[in-house]
């Protein structure tokens, strides 16, 4: 299966992506895609697309992330709705809110027992 998505390029802290067409399978590190259709630079929110070969894979099955979804929408190269991301949160914001969770429950038991003495 066909998919469109984003391919990272660039050095550390200065994103660059081009919008490729690939496999699902294949890994997006991996270099090996169908076609590049254009590239997005977050930093100064420049984006450069190739609208009639996107509606050619779009018509004939590839599918678009979600993030390159919107992107197709906010450019108007298709006419649907933005789809809704989810961000999660990485394993250190969960520890982090475990471990400030379980400490403000010990500090209210402790305060407990100091007000029933």
């Amino acid at each position: 299966m066909l998919t469109i998505r984003l391919f990272r390029v660039g050095k550390l802290n200065q994103p660059f992506f081009k919008i490729v067409v690939t496999e699902k399978k294949h890994a997006a590190r991996a270099g090996r895609f169908v076609e590049e259709v254009g590239f997005y630079n977050p930093l100064t929110k420049e984006k450069n697309i190739k609208a009639d070969r996107v509606k050619y894979w779009l018509g004939v099955g590839a599918q678009a992330s979600d993030t390159v979804h919107n992107i197709f929408v906010s450019e108007k190269i298709i006419e649907e709705n933005k789809r809704k991301i989810n961000i999660t949160k990485s394993k250190k914001e969960k520890l982090k809110e475990e471990v400030n969770k379980f400490v403000s429950n010990e500090i209210k038991i402790e305060e407990k027992k100091v007000d029933t003495k």
